[in-house]
């Protein structure tokens, strides 16, 4: 024998649950030899090479003791699962593929047991593929040479974990292709364990998105009662308190004894009381679990299933129970396309393999194939109430249900991959010639640290094989399982995508293509309680302490706990519904203000272009040609355009609108000031240059106006180019002012911008006003400035009185103040500068005359073109 580690016998003591008293060997070296509990058949395999890899694969689910002969009681192994021995043969796949397609120079065996989904039983076959051939002796390997390099299992957390610990202490890198446990992520614990499955927390997260995003807020989980069920049933809960989902009901089932299921019959009335219309499926697959849906078929008719990723394997259940699982929804990772796999499967015959005592109880399981062991035979009989058949052993496996769709485990082939590349990448630092030079030792210590290094390619992106957490992470696919016409087949319709961020597509589900089981193929509703409508709050109902189920009562008007309406909807009398919140604004409708607006605006447009076409033939008068004719038209043509500016002011306001209302407002206002201000310099200059020698005759031009309205004008634009790109106007919906409407307006965007706008306007009509009001006494037949003192003093006041009428208004009656502004200030210029003239021209002809401009006694200056 050769001394692996010093004896630590009361490690193993724990474990196993008690060892015997040292006993004298023949030979030399001191150890320990453990008296283990017989088992009725031990379902090992083993495969002698120059490395080997040992394993734990639960295919039985199910121990029982049996007596055998002379009084002695064995320990059985039953319930064999097809999707189990499923893994098994993938691991078989995975040695001879891997083998010959990547180790060179090293042949690759196995020793594999069957751990039964036993703890016990775990412990002991790993013990006895550590110890090798012959009695299982703790720390001591009765092999010529240590071959064993890592561990591959095992399936179910509850096996996994001790086979972890027990592991750790021998420094052997494990790699599990099904637990699931959370415990397994301690890095500090478990250095050296892998896994190609995320622990059941993620997995508990995707399907509480996916509750979520049907509003499914009531359902009910039906989980093993063991260690991995109520783990992962406690992850879930937590896990949909935060989403506010809740439980209608946990149960769970037991491998049953018949106190066992007579508390199952009370647990198939709690499903037929209970109005959750999802259940969801988690915990661990057993027999007595799968076999538990043929009971349940009644009251699973008609909801929704959701399978965690360990049932999700499990299709054969689909063909088993179709009212049941159709319409279901499940949680697994696409299974990886092999090209061989049909033609290996169709090979696994049990002629060709008589001593795979596994295949043989498959068979004797799900097809009543009777052995050449009278005794097993009688024990299958009893347990089972099976009737035996002939069977020829040359069935192909693929006649057995869960084991017809020709797939191997994605997740026990990616275990197996791993494992060997890591060990070829070790294998080619030493470079050995031959089995007998392969560095065992360094490969077993070195063999995590390659493990964690390892990647892929998958869709362009390289990914680590394992993270942070020894995890395969890897994409989810959500497939609904349909049966069409006794045609089953499974549909994806979603996906969890890790690698993208959440809510850019990370998750996703495509509705249009879920069958649901319900008649109306609808999407199913699981509520414990009605949606409160919006009016209304919710209040816990009396005895229930789920805060899924309430009662809703109306609001009041200050109630804090109600039901908000969405800010763009209102209450309606009863506070029983949202409905649309009129829209507030100054609109074309039949409106008094919006009449009153349109009329004003057209008459004085009408009256405005009627003094133009005036001014347009009397353009050779006197009158017309006081004071710059060009002037008048300038001006004549800004207050025509101020009238027709109201229109943009009506109607619901746009960003567009809200831009170019201001803007043009600002622009045609301040040409029309910018006119008038040249205007009344031209009076000034014309007396001033009476006088001989004045300095003012230099000025007196057809080009000095012209500088005046384009400079004045240019710097207004300036300021409107300047809002407009900085924090232009814009439209706004102010759902707070009023209860019931939502006020469309104009926001303003710069406040410093809109009152820079009127405060140079501000500034150009004060600038005229003062200059008229002094020039108004100047000698002149026809002198504008004494009327353009009244217009100035009439849009100044206009202007004032519209700044604090402006700010204590909201919604169109803002608006409304405006237009009036607008209306009255560009009357105003018409009416005192243009109505005088117009009068003399029309009904007083002989004062347009140059002979009454002479008789003036006065003194009289020129009148200027």
């Amino acid at each position: 024998m050769i001394p692996a580690l010093p004896c630590l016998l009361e490690m193993v003591s724990f474990i196993i649950g008690g060892i015997s008293s040292r006993l004298k060997m023949k030979d030399p070296s001191p150890a320990c030899r453990l008296q283990l509990r017989k088992t009725y058949e031990e379902y090992e395999y083993f495969k002698d090479g120059d490395i080997i890899i040992g394993g734990l694969f639960t295919v039985n689910y199910h121990m029982v003791p049996i007596e055998s002969h002379m009084f002695q009681t064995h320990i059985a192994c039953f319930n064999p699962l097809p999707n189990n021995y499923k893994n098994l043969l993938t691991f078989f796949y995975g040695i001879r593929d891997e083998n010959s397609r990547v180790l060179q120079n090293v042949s690759l065996g196995y020793h594999i047991f069957d751990s039964c989904a036993d703890e016990n039983k775990a412990i002991k076959s790993i013990l006895q593929i550590l110890s090798g051939p012959g009695k299982t002796v703790p720390n001591y390997s009765c092999a010529k040479r240590d071959k064993i390099i890592g561990f591959i299992g095992d399936h179910y957390s509850k096996t996994t974990l001790p086979m972890a610990q027990l592991l750790g202490v021998y420094r052997y890198s494990q790699i599990s292709y099904g637990a699931t446990s959370h415990e397994l992520s301690n890095k500090k614990l478990y250095p050296k364990f892998f896994r190609t499955v995320q622990n059941h927390r993620a997995a508990s997260t995707i399907l509480c998105k996916l509750i979520k995003f049907f509003g499914w807020t009531w359902v009910g989980i039906l989980a093993s009662d063991d260690d991995g069920g109520e783990k992962e049933v406690q992850e879930l809960t937590n896990i949909m308190v935060g989403e506010g989902i809740c439980a209608a009901f946990i149960i769970k089932i037991k491998e049953g004894s018949l106190e066992n299921i007579h508390k199952f019959q009370r647990s198939l009335q709690v499903i037929q009381k209970s109005t959750a219309q999802i259940l969801v499926i988690c915990g661990s697959n057993s027999f007595f679990m799968g076999f538990s849906f043929a009971y349940l078929e009644k009251q699973l008719s008609d909801r929704t299933l959701i399978l965690y990723p360990s049932w999700a394997v499990q299709e054969f259940l689909l063909n088993s129970f179709p009212k049941t699982f159709n319409g279901s929804l499940t949680l697994n990772s696409l299974p990886r396309n092999f090209s061989q796999s049909a033609e290996f499967f169709n090979n696994i015959r049990r002629v060709k393999y008589p001593k795979d005592l596994l295949l043989e109880n498959i068979w004797m399981m799900f097809k009543g194939c009777v052995t050449n062991n009278p005794k097993k035979n009688l024990h299958f009989r009893d347990f089972f109430n099976l009737s035996f058949q002939n069977c020829t052993g040359e069935e192909p496996v693929t006649l057995i249900p869960g084991l017809n769709q020709n797939k191997f485990s994605t997740q026990v082939y990616i275990s197996v991959n791993t494992m060997i590349i890591a060990i070829n990448a070790l294998l080619q630092l030493g470079e050995p010639t031959s089995g007998k030079d392969v560095p065992i030792y360094t490969i077993k210590q070195q063999l995590h640290y390659v493990l964690k290094k390892l990647t892929y390619t998958k869709e362009s992106r390289t990914h680590p094989y394992y993270d942070e957490n020894n995890e395969f992470i890897t994409k989810y696919y959500i497939n609904n399982w349909i049966v069409f016409n006794n045609i089953s087949r499974i549909r994806k319709v979603g996906c969890f995508d890790p690698w993208m961020v959440e809510g850019s597509g990370q998750f996703s589900v495509d509705v249009t293509r879920v069958v649901w089981k319900n008649s109306i193929r609808e999407i199913p509703k699981s509520q414990c309680s009605e949606t409160c409508l919006p009016g209304s709050r919710i209040i816990a109902q009396a005895g229930i302490h789920h805060r899924c189920c309430y009662n809703c009562v109306s609001c009041s008007e200050d109630s804090e706990n109600c039901i908000r309406c969405p800010d763009y909807e209102w209450p309606n009398e009863k506070k029983d519904l949202c409905v649309p919140r009129l829209e507030d604004f100054l609109s074309f409708r039949m409106e008094v203000i919006t009449i009153v607006a349109i009329l004003v605006s057209v008459l004085f447009y009408i009256k405005t272009v009627l003094i133009i076409a005036v001014f347009i033939l009397f353009r050779d008068t006197p009158v017309v040609k006081a004071n710059n004719k060009s002037l008048s038209f300038v001006l004549l043509v800004s207050i025509m355009l101020g009238f027709l500016c109201v229109f943009l002011f009506l109607g619901r306001p746009l960003d567009i609108t809200c831009q170019l209302r201001q803007i043009t407002f600002a622009v045609l206002f301040s040409v029309a000031e910018s006119s008038i201000l040249a205007k009344t310099l031209v009076v000034c200059i014309a007396f001033k240059a009476t006088k001989p020698g004045s300095r003012w005759q230099k000025w007196i031009g057809g080009r000095v106006p012209g500088y005046v309205v384009i400079t004045c004008s240019s710097v207004q634009m300036v300021i409107c180019l300047l809002w407009s790109s900085l924090s232009p106007p814009y439209q706004e919906l102010d759902t707070h002012s009023y209860h019931g409407r939502i006020i469309v307006q104009c926001n303003e965007g710069s406040v410093v911008g809109f009152y820079s706008v009127l405060g140079y306007m501000g500034i150009l009509a004060a600038v005229s006003f003062i200059i008229a009001f002094f020039a108004r006494t100047l000698p002149d037949s026809f002198n504008e400035a004494k009327y353009i003192t009244f217009s100035m003093l009439v849009f100044c006041s206009v202007w004032i009185a519209m700044i604090p009428a402006y700010l204590g208004t909201k919604g169109k009656n803002t608006v409304a103040v405006e237009i009036f502004a607008i209306l009255v200030s560009n009357a105003g210029l018409l009416g005192c500068i243009f109505f005088p003239k117009c009068y003399i021209i029309v009904c007083k002809p002989k004062l347009n005359t140059k002979m009454c401009l002479l008789d003036n006694r006065k003194i009289v200056v020129g009148y200027i073109e």
